[in-house]
């Protein structure tokens, strides 16, 4: 291999370990049997959430992986993969793949990094199932609006049977 060549892969992987570090997540993607629109649709949907995917050489991915210190990502880097990056949202991609892959069978959601920490193929489908932060809050003001709401109910049952002449 030339000195030419070797100086760009060094480069490639300086980026890579650069992104990697400053992503709040990163997947790794077995996107093979895709067809390209197929890939283009993934695209289009990782970018409306922020989102973006690169197909990279497996070599530059291991080696960027084992400079940035996620030593067990390289175990997964077989086949044709692609790798979804998101600087803002920690489980968008891993979000966005799985809900791809329901209806896309060929695309395999493989391994990740999600704030800093590996996850494995079971963790990484774990947190993709995770509602969303919205959901999240939304479900969070419901239990909290319950118990009050009760107690509301429970006060003006309460009230009319006091005086019966309260009337809705």
């Amino acid at each position: 291999m030339s000195e030419k060549a070797i100086a760009i892969k060094k480069v490639e992987v300086e980026a890579l370990v650069e992104r990697m570090q400053n992503s709040s997540s990163f997947v790794v993607v077995d996107y093979s049997g895709l067809t390209v629109e197929q890939v283009t649709k993934l695209r289009r949907e990782l970018l409306a959430n922020g989102c973006e995917m690169k197909v990279i050489k497996n070599n530059i991915t291991r080696r960027a992986a084992l400079v940035a210190g996620y030593n067990e990502l390289s175990d997964s880097l077989s086949g044709p993969n692609a790798v979804a990056f998101s600087a803002e949202d920690s489980i968008a991609p891993a979000k966005v793949v799985y809900e791809f892959s329901k209806t896309n069978k060929k695309l395999e959601l493989k391994v990740g990094v999600v704030d800093g920490a590996y996850m494995n193929n079971e963790k990484i489908n774990k947190i993709a199932t995770i509602p969303t932060r919205e959901v999240l809050l939304t479900m969070f003001a419901a239990g909290i609006m319950q118990p009050i709401k009760e107690v509301a109910i429970a006060l003006d049952l309460h009230m009319k049977n006091l005086d019966p002449s309260i009337q809705e």
